[in-house]
């Protein structure tokens, strides 16, 4: 699936993907909230299209977004009347990059059959891919109803969590059937089921996998504040792309008031990192310290390098192809610390407690040097730098 660039499925690495939370009708303060995530490593954006002022708006968003160099795909967020929006302003429709439709609020019955057929209908003449995402929030009543009805007269009746998951996945499954029966390609339709709980989420994703092959878009409905939040999404995420499960997602963090939206960029980009999928930034791997490393030199240092890295991560994507791999050690004793700094493209072993006041460097497995003295961060510092301009030149 191409989502205005962005390659979904079919084998591709797994796209990170984000929202706006602003009004989408404010337009100074929607684009810049995009090009900030899209700055972050976003490679998707997903706008709130709640009313004609936000539908108005989008071309302009775009418009503004492409003469600042920033052509991040953007994709329309509908709820109740995306149908009309799309239907009544025919540039917001060409301009999205992809459409996502909640099949659970788009009318009951009959209404429901002509309203989503109507947006699969527009989707369809623009040769533009929807996501098909279910909420357990706003699952479709009527699915849900017969789903119960029928547990109701079974002789051992299964659990409402169950019958919750099973009405999730048929309602997505179905939704995307008929899109297809309308006209829509598998390769234009992507599946999400999202629900808050971990368990109960994870147990949905794995059922739609077994049970279709389109592409799916992976997250928590909401994973919450804080710690808990970034807990929430790390567990769930992780342990479906661990299996193979998963073609986009997203981090629905909530950010603290005037906290930082493009954490959940981030967080995404870690978790794919650190599960082995991609690389976004170079990694640096400290020890937290102990008895021993009573001086608190290696995690300044560790912090040091970590800074300089993001300061210089912009121009080493130019200039130096592949310094994103670049793997770093900064270690406070004599334990783990020239093990680990031998397994790093380059690392340096700090003196603990009672230990010699030299710290050795060992670059692509091999000691090259000692440094001591007052200047050992910015000596090693230089180090990296001199490595990553001769190891990763084009």
């Amino acid at each position: 699936m191409n989502v205005g660039g962005a390659l979904i499925g079919g084998g591709n690495p797994v796209v990170v993907q984000s929202m706006t939370d602003t009004d989408t009708a404010d337009i100074g303060k929607t684009v810049a909230q995009v090009a900030l995530l899209a700055e972050a490593g976003s490679e998707i954006v997903r706008i709130t299209v709640n009313n004609s002022a936000a539908a108005a708006a989008v071309p302009e968003v775009r418009k503004r977004l492409v003469d600042s160099g920033c052509n991040v795909p953007l994709v329309g967020d509908f709820h109740f009347i995306g149908h009309r929006l799309l239907r009544d302003h025919p540039e917001l429709a060409q301009t999205l990059d992809k459409f996502r439709i909640n099949p659970g609020n788009v009318g009951r019955g009959a209404r429901h059959d002509e309203n989503f057929s109507t947006f699969i209908d527009i989707a369809k003449g623009l040769g533009k891919p929807v996501r098909i995402g279910v909420n357990a929030g706003s699952l479709d009543p009527d699915v849900m109803a017969t789903k119960m009805d029928e547990n109701s007269r079974l002789a051992m009746p299964l659990s409402s969590e169950l019958i919750e998951n099973r009405a999730m996945v048929e309602s997505a499954l179905s939704s995307a059937e008929a899109a297809l029966d309308l006209g829509l390609t598998p390769n234009q339709i992507i599946i999400s089921c999202k629900l808050s709980r971990f368990p109960q989420m994870v147990a949905v994703y794995r059922e739609l996998s077994e049970k279709s092959d389109f592409a799916l878009h992976l997250g928590l409905t909401e994973a919450g504040m804080g710690q808990k939040g970034v807990v929430a999404t790390t567990s769930a995420l992780s342990v479906l792309l661990e299996q193979g499960i998963g073609d986009t997602i997203r981090a629905s963090l909530t950010p603290e008031v005037g906290g930082d939206r493009a954490k959940e960029v981030r967080l995404c980009q870690d978790i794919l990192q650190s599960v082995g999928l991609r690389r976004f930034r170079p990694a640096v791997t400290a020890c937290p310290g102990c008895g021993r490393t009573t001086s608190t030199l290696f995690r300044e240092l560790a912090q040091d390098i970590q800074t300089h890295i993001d300061d210089r991560l912009p121009e080493w994507r130019t200039r130096y192809g592949g310094s994103e791999t670049l793997q770093v050690a900064v270690m406070g004793c004599v334990v783990n610390g020239p093990g680990e700094s031998r397994a790093a493209n380059i690392g340096i072993s700090l003196p603990g407690a009672g230990e010699e006041p030299r710290a050795p460097v060992f670059v692509d497995g091999e000691r090259v040097k000692f440094l001591s003295g007052p200047n050992i961060a910015g000596d090693f510092i230089d180090m990296v730098e001199r490595y990553v301009e001769t190891t990763y030149k084009s």
